[in-house]
């Protein structure tokens, strides 16, 4: 029961300290996960990512289930959920409870104004490291590059699933291609 006691305060700590969802608790979840837990390792994460992004749901909750099944298989997996999520249903259902005297106090407005720029720093932060987690070369560049002119250039809803497929697509070929020149040789 050690290792599940220790998965769900990891992760409801995470959930219960992260503010504005998915990319701003990558930080944190690699911090806990990588540095601290040592349950995974940057490449994992890494691969964690991709298949949390790739797949339906939250990344934070995706991310959780993943680490959750990696350290202790399947109740792991149910409680490092259970975790991440709790925290952000109590305060939703105690801000639902409360909505209309909440959003009537200034500061709590002004709360969440500087609640936004911290995230903002979250979300740079996790791009930041993950980049230097990325292999380098001319393949990694170019999909950076290319991800990073099309997030500019084009509506957001869709993006990260064009994205993401593209970044796949782009892999498979790059694999199969030295698949096929270790062949020749």
């Amino acid at each position: 029961m050690g290792k599940k006691l220790e998965l769900f305060t990891s992760f409801f700590k995470i959930g219960a300290f992260t503010f504005g969802g998915g990319y701003a608790m990558v930080p944190l979840i690699q911090d806990e996960v990588i540095e601290r837990k040592k349950w995974i390792n940057e490449e994992e994460m890494m691969d964690m990512l991709a298949i949390a992004e790739s797949t339906p749901g939250p990344i934070a909750i995706n991310s959780a289930t993943f680490v959750g099944y990696k350290v202790a298989g399947f109740w792991g997996s149910v409680v490092s959920t259970l975790g991440v999520i709790l925290p952000s249903l109590i305060i939703i259902t105690l801000i639902a409870f409360f909505f209309e005297n909440f959003l009537s106090v200034p500061i709590i407005g002004a709360a969440f104004k500087g609640i936004r720029a911290g995230v903002s720093v979250l979300i740079l932060n996790a791009g930041i490291r993950m980049y230097k987690a990325v292999k380098k070369g001319l393949i990694g560049y170019l999909l950076i590059a290319t991800a990073f002119l099309v997030s500019i250039f084009f509506d957001f809803r869709f993006l990260s699933l064009i994205l993401i497929f593209f970044g796949a697509v782009v892999g498979i070929l790059v694999q199969a291609q030295k698949a096929k020149v270790g062949e020749d040789e």
